[in-house]
């Protein structure tokens, strides 16, 4: 009698045993895949920004202020100028004012965008390198970038900003910004089907 119930406790601990790896592997598994979907994802967004590399294009904006003066009525223009493994620099020219550049970066985690700002002289503007990084897997033509906390700390009511780039590959490339709460939303968008001149250099680069 006590060798039958050491023998059903030994299969039960077995059965025990068996089911927790179970949920373990499958916890692994679903890991895994959630890892592949953020890679494969962001990789292939990753690589549509890569294949721009050295090209250049005009923009339209799609959605600005009504009182804007910034962006009105000028040559629009953006150079993928130089790509890196991990870091792809997009000056974005307005009119004659090359003080704008965006620079996205792959991490491991996904992708982070900053806005390098200069002046003519190169140096850097007292509001630079604010932006933020992605938080989900977005897809292989979109990816969004909340305000991060330095943003926050340099720029208090840009908090609630949230960027987005799309691409169309030999389609259209959009940037576009939208503060949370507020009717403030900010879209331009580059025809990639037509590449144009290389426009020069932003400032801030020899």
């Amino acid at each position: 009698m006590v060798q039958k119930i050491n023998l059903k406790n030994i299969l039960l601990i077995q059965i025990l045993i068996f089911l927790n790896l179970g949920n373990e592997l499958f916890a692994a598994n679903l890991a895994d895949i959630k890892g592949a979907e953020r890679d494969s994802s962001v990789q292939a967004f990753w690589s549509s920004l890569q294949h721009l590399c050295g090209q250049s294009f005009k923009g339209e904006i799609m959605a600005a202020a009504q009182n804007d003066t910034t962006f009105a009525g000028k040559e629009l223009i953006m150079h993928v100028r130089k790509c890196d493994n991990d870091n792809i620099r997009i000056p974005f020219f307005v009119g004659d004012d090359r003080s704008r550049t965006w620079v996205v970066t792959l991490t491991s985690s996904g992708i982070l965008l900053k806005h390098d700002h200069r002046h003519k002289d190169g140096s850097a503007d007292k509001v630079t390198m604010y932006g933020g990084h992605t938080t989900n897997n977005g897809d292989r033509n979109k990816q969004v970038f909340p305000a991060d906390l330095e943003t926050a700390h340099m720029l208090p009511a840009a908090i609630g900003n949230v960027w987005w780039i799309e691409v169309y590959p030999g389609k259209k490339f959009m940037y576009n910004l939208r503060r949370v709460n507020t009717d403030r939303l900010f879209s331009v968008s580059f025809d990639l089907s037509k590449p144009i001149e290389n426009p020069g250099q932003p400032w801030g680069i020899e």
